[in-house]
């Protein structure tokens, strides 16, 4: 065993404001189901997002017997630097000592920590999907075998943990999906049960999704800053932050379409921030660039059906119909993932096959996004 890699991850964003955005004497306690074993680990955590620092007051990680349950006697307390503590200075990231640690294959471990002081929680990621839930309990439980129910609440934010990286066989690697609210959604778990459910398949799924993001444009105002940041203030980041990692597949796009309204109806969101097609493509271009130097492949997916959107017009039906075909024809990506296509109604192009509408008609419902993992899948190395 001596190579890394994260078979677990997301992304930073901001955390939505909210007044009572401080915690204090809590524990966060994240399950992570893992592709591949190895026989040591290290964690990642940023405060990237974050205006103050972030102290860790202890952190363990233990094989995960349920969702609130951990085997206590094979836990490993996490440290950093040889202390059981960290602080993460704000717009900081750091990385735990290498912990000895067995991970089976396909098993889960949960990550637990404790924040004791008041701790402003806006390094956050929102994220949904079978694989994907965590919670937070009143105390210090990180060396609890078993969250206290009445102390516990499940949470779908995904504060500060944003890697997990394994030490293992040389053949296994991992692949990056970057994106928006889609990505933070469901298919990205699916993905990672399909590659799970082949023993074959050496390649862990890394979700770095936000929802709201653009590629070109970023909210500055406390109503939209959640919507998270734009590509050349995340993309390097957080591809680089990756072990093992061969390619990435990105999706994204559609807000910088849908979200320009006019400083009439939203003071904003200016229809100036809508950008033509030859911006879209040269952000994405951007990311291409970015990534080779990273020595990763990219796939693009296409951008999904809108038609029935609130925000919906014909001409953000064109831009998106201009994009996508620019993804599908372009040479410098590794393939093209056409998802658009894949759930489109045959009837309507512009709208979702009825099946695949979540019913807000710009995401997929849970079966879409079971197609888009399906379709993704084959994209993926052998």
């Amino acid at each position: 065993m001596s190579k890394w890699v994260t078979v677990w991850g997301n992304a930073t964003s901001v955390a939505d404001r909210r007044p009572e955005n401080y915690a204090k004497n809590l524990t966060l306690r994240y399950p992570v189901k893992c592709a591949f074993g190895g026989n040591a680990v290290r964690l990642h955590f940023s405060n990237f997002c974050g205006t103050e620092p972030v102290t860790l007051s202890q952190v363990t990680v233990a094989p995960a017997v349920s969702d609130r349950e951990i085997n206590l006697k094979d836990a490993a307390l996490v440290t950093f630097g040889g202390s059981e503590s960290v602080t993460i200075g704000a717009g900081e990231e750091v990385f735990s000592d290498v912990i000895s640690f067995r991970v089976k294959p396909k098993g889960s471990v949960s990550v637990s920590f404790y924040l004791k002081d008041f701790t402003l929680m806006r390094s956050s990621v929102v994220i949904t999907g079978p694989l994907s839930k965590g919670f937070y309990s009143v105390g210090n439980q990180t060396l609890s075998s078993v969250l206290p129910l009445e102390q516990t609440r499940s949470t779908q934010n995904f504060y500060f943990l944003t890697g997990l990286d394994v030490l293992t066989e040389d053949e296994n690697r991992c692949v990056i999906l970057y994106g928006d609210s889609i990505t933070a959604q469901s298919w990205a778990d699916y993905l990672a049960l399909k590659c799970m459910e082949d023993p074959y398949n050496r390649t862990a799924v890394v979700r770095r999704a936000a929802s709201g993001t653009r590629i070109l444009r970023e909210y500055t105002c406390i109503t939209y800053e959640s919507y998270g940041l734009c590509g050349k203030n995340r993309f390097k980041r957080e591809i680089s932050t990756v072990s093992g990692a061969q390619s990435v597949i990105i999706q994204q796009g559609i807000n910088d379409i849908i979200h320009p309204v006019g400083t009439e109806i939203n003071p904003f969101r200016p229809m100036s921030d809508l950008p033509t097609a030859d911006e879209l493509r040269k952000g994405f271009e951007y990311y291409i660039a970015e990534a080779a130097r990273c020595k990763l492949k990219t796939f693009a997916g296409t951008l999904l059906p809108i038609y029935g959107w609130r925000t919906y017009a014909p001409f953000r039906e064109d831009l998106k119909n201009l994009f996508n075909d620019w993804l599908r024809s372009e040479g410098a990506l590794g393939g093209c993932i056409d998802f658009d296509k894949a759930l489109r109604s045959a009837k309507n192009p512009a709208a979702f096959a009825a099946e695949y509408d979540s019913g807000d008609h710009l995401h997929p419902s849970e079966e879409g996004y079971k197609a888009m993992a399906e379709l993704a899948y084959g994209y993926l190395p052998l």
